[in-house]
């Protein structure tokens, strides 16, 4: 009886850190925004829509990384009401056509 109560207590902390990192995933939050400025500690973004994205603490952005109108998408996590980053990269655009004949058709 012993055996089968040790066996699972192991088999139920086994499974303990998949539940926290699931839950942890389940935190994360993504969107893909317009930057509309980058404040000049390079701590936060604002986006066009007014979502402001903070820097994790010790970490900033590199000065010029980052210009007013870049498509973004960002990955970031709620903290005391804050949005704090956890992924960001820029978002790739396709090219727009340059003549109205090289416009998908439709059928």
């Amino acid at each position: 009886m012993k055996q089968l109560m040790v066996a699972s207590l192991v088999a139920a902390l086994g499974v303990a850190p998949a539940f926290a990192l699931a839950q942890a995933q389940r935190e994360e939050t993504m969107l893909v925004g317009r930057v509309q400025s980058v404040d000049e500690t390079g701590t936060s973004i604002t986006l066009t829509d007014g979502t402001k994205l903070l820097t994790p603490p010790g970490s900033v952005l590199r000065p010029g990384a980052l210009e007013k109108g870049t498509v973004v998408i960002a990955m970031y996590r709620e903290e005391n009401g804050d949005k704090i980053l956890t992924k960001l990269s820029l978002a790739q655009s396709a090219p727009a056509p340059s003549t109205p004949s090289e416009s998908p058709k439709w059928y």
